[in-house]
């Protein structure tokens, strides 16, 4: 399968899918662990890829995205941003609309 068959199958897989350094549960780096936990803070339903588990699609993904650092979040199949755009868009509650408008919204605390 080729690399952006690869990315495009991981962007179908959920409404929500967050490329990142680690997992949620153990984040290898702050951006990721921020992004990821704000999306857990609003109750969010979403895939996450641990882009150390495969270095083709950690390169490829770069091109893809047009976007070189890590984490990468996309809402249904489209690029958001990273860390900075995405706590920007928590703490302003665009987060949250954006993540409803994808119905991937479980129960929410924050």
């Amino acid at each position: 399968m080729e690399i952006k068959d690869r990315i495009r199958k991981e962007l179908d897989s959920a409404p929500v899918v967050l490329f990142m350094k680690g997992t949620p549960d153990f984040p290898q780096c702050g951006f990721s662990a921020q992004t990821a936990g704000a999306l857990r803070k609003l109750g969010a339903n979403f895939r996450s890829v641990n882009i150390f588990d495969d270095a083709e699609m950690r390169e490829a993904l770069k091109q893809y995205s047009n976007w070189p650092t890590y984490p990468q979040l996309y809402v249904k199949g489209e690029l958001v941003g990273g860390c900075d755009i995405a706590m920007e868009m928590y703490r302003n509650g665009e987060l949250r609309t954006v993540l409803a408008e994808a119905g991937a919204l479980g129960s929410a605390s924050a």
